[in-house]
């Protein structure tokens, strides 16, 4: 495993043959299913790979916030889906101007206060605003709580001016196909009644990539963690080890006891997400040894006292139980291929979060 002695710790260094690896086979997947991929890009936040994405077949990429949005657009990403309700003049305002710049802008809502703002925002523009219900089903966040719910807030994009219905949307709790696959059955049949069209039905989420077949009516998938993959993918069994692309370079600064060894990544870089999980990351090349705790600089990294697997000095990789968070710690990523680095480049849209 290369060190690379040149690159101060902590940092992410990201393999490009695995990124490579990782894109190909889920497009491969969708295409064999028929399935439009549309990517989520707060997992690398890096213009590069959304257009990486979308050369291998990507249909679009999917934003949290609109100002990750406009990083995309302003690297000439011109089909954008905006998966979160957006509020208020200044962000609506924003989100104009936003529409100005691309050939497709989605949005989604799940309540007529959204609806009204949006409609209020895109009366009068040249081209309505794309607008999915969004829909709960079973993920426990933002989204109406049943199919009448959905296609009543449906009539309503369908009657605003400015606006057009192009469908429904859901992130659903992981195992949840099935109930993604009833919710839009259900939600399709009463459009249907009242004459609206809902061509699009746009589900997601990295623990059920591959079983994104098993709900036919779902007509993209929309995916962050796969280009990646990190330890809680792992858990899962979706991913090995060495499908992840991303890992935190860090270094063995102090051995105080037996048993215990202390790294320079604390939560400031592996952050404190668990998913469930226990301890903070997976030691490559020491399965048996536990990210136990973190404070902010400084990780702890617990063993069996017998064992002496550690020195100071020496250079370990750590890959993050949730790659997305990790992404956003850090102003750049350093890239590799065949063990050699290529170049360092800046995560473009990291603290977006508005």
């Amino acid at each position: 495993m290369t060190d690379f002695p040149d690159l101060d710790t902590p940092c992410a260094v990201i393999d490009l043959d695995c990124v490579d690896r990782n894109i190909r086979k889920y497009q491969d997947y969708c295409d064999l299913h028929g399935i439009g991929l549309r990517p989520h890009i707060k997992t690398h936040k890096i213009p590069d790979f959304a257009r990486q994405q979308m050369a291998v077949g990507a249909t679009g990429i999917t934003c949290q916030k609109i100002g990750e949005a406009e990083v995309m657009a302003d690297a000439g990403i011109r089909d954008i889906l905006i998966t979160y309700n957006i509020l208020g003049v200044r962000k609506l305002a924003r989100l104009r101007k936003l529409a100005d710049r691309l050939t497709r802008l989605q949005v989604v809502a799940d309540n007529e206060t959204v609806i009204s703002g949006l409609a209020n925002a895109f009366a009068g523009a040249d081209r309505p605003l794309e607008v999915l219900v969004e829909c709960d089903t079973g993920g426990g966040r933002c989204g109406v709580q049943s199919p009448d719910d959905a296609v009543a807030l449906a009539k309503m994009v369908d009657a605003a001016p400015g606006l057009i219905f192009m469908g429904l949307m859901t992130y659903p709790a992981a195992g949840g196909t099935q109930k993604v696959e009833a919710f839009f059955e259900t939600a399709m049949a009463g459009c249907r009644d009242a004459g609206i069209e809902c061509p699009v039905r746009s589900s997601g989420g990295t623990p059920d990539m591959w079983q994104a077949h098993l709900s036919p009516l779902t007509t993209e998938y929309r995916i962050g963690t796969y280009i990646y993959n990190d330890r809680s993918l792992m858990a899962r069994g979706v991913c090995g080890a060495e499908d992840c692309a991303l890992q935190v370079l860090c270094e063995i600064v102090s051995v105080p006891t037996a048993g215990r060894a202390i790294i320079d990544a604390g939560s400031k870089v592996l952050t404190s997400d668990l998913l469930g999980l226990s301890g903070y990351g997976y030691v490559v090349g020491h399965p048996d040894v536990a990210v136990s705790s973190l404070s902010e600089e400084h990780g702890i990294l617990t063993y069996d006292p017998a064992t002496v697997p550690f020195v100071v000095g020496q250079r370990i990789r750590i890959i993050p139980n949730h790659v997305c968070v990790v992404s956003n710690m850090l102003d750049e990523v350093h890239l590799t291929r065949g063990g050699v680095l290529e170049r360092t480049v800046p995560v473009a849209a990291r603290g977006r979060v508005t």
